[in-house]
């Protein structure tokens, strides 16, 4: 029992003009974050720079924040990818608490990257969804605790607190006000120190 995730479902195919004007569109979204921030991301703009009429950048993301939660999925999926068959210890091949540690930094890792180009793709006026992701990575957390033999009867419960230990930040940050100042870069490295711990602790024989 060590295939982690159940996978993502993928998109139905696509006629291959269509593929080729997502991943132009992408492809571009991502050179105008960099370059830009998510403040200078347009529907406009975005079409102006790919080449590509404003129609098909509408019928494709609908909204600005669809541009990023197009983003946002195609970088979820390449995060689950490397769960599932990347190298251990984040991939297969560690022991359970390896990979309890190893995905709970890169998770942090991921998320805190991931923190304006989420906080983008959301509209403000509704509540903080609790999307798939962290359904996945409670699915993922409950399979490695029953390989781990915690000693704890209740997994499952277990593996929500645990799951909201490490999403819980992300989405309380998300859910305050904008901030006028940049993430601090180290909060990423803290989490990550607190969440081995937190491992270590609720996991002792290791």
């Amino acid at each position: 029992m060590n295939s982690p995730l159940v996978p993502l479902g993928r998109p139905r195919a696509e006629r291959a003009d269509a593929a080729r004007n997502r991943e132009q569109l992408l492809a571009t979204a991502r050179a105008m974050v960099a370059e830009l921030g998510v403040e200078g991301v347009t529907m406009d703009g975005l079409a102006e720079r790919a080449g590509l009429g404003k129609g098909t950048v509408y019928r494709r993301f609908g909204t600005r924040a669809g541009i990023f939660h197009a983003l946002l999925d195609e970088d979820e999926h390449a995060f689950q990818d490397q769960v599932m068959s990347g190298p251990p210890p984040l991939g297969p091949g560690a022991g359970p608490v390896d990979r309890l540690i190893a995905y709970g930094r890169a998770r942090t890792a991921y998320l805190a990257d991931h923190l304006a180009i989420v906080r983008a793709s959301l509209d403000r006026k509704q509540p903080v969804p609790a999307g798939s992701p962290a359904t996945l990575t409670r699915m993922h957390i409950r399979m490695l605790l029953s390989l781990a033999r915690p000693g704890i009867t209740d997994l499952d419960s277990l593996a929500l607190q645990l799951t909201a230990a490490l999403e819980g930040p992300v989405m309380l940050y998300l859910s305050a006000p904008q901030p006028t100042t940049a993430p601090d870069p180290a909060l990423a490295d803290r989490l990550g120190d607190s969440w081995q711990t937190l491992i270590e602790r609720v996991c002792p024989s290791g």
